[in-house]
């Protein structure tokens, strides 16, 4: 993975917000909806939600460490 990294604690990403560094569709803010997780708690996915236009989507909590693609906070 190219571009730094941020160090999240995955449990502490519900309602937290975000900036696509490279928004698609006017949809650059985003908040964390919903987290899913295993069967032990472990968190695996997060569910965003655009600001914009309610839209949401699933990815990989994961992803969201790659400054690249996701800023912490509303920029």
């Amino acid at each position: 993975m190219n571009g730094e990294k941020h160090r999240l604690t995955p449990r502490k990403l519900l309602l937290s917000k975000w900036t696509a560094a490279k928004p698609q569709n006017r949809e650059k803010h985003f908040m964390v909806t919903e987290l899913f997780c295993d069967e032990d708690g472990n968190v695996l996915e997060v569910e965003l939600q655009a600001v914009l236009s309610k839209r949401c989507q699933r990815l990989d909590w994961r992803d969201l460490q790659n400054t690249e693609s996701w800023h912490m906070g509303w920029r």
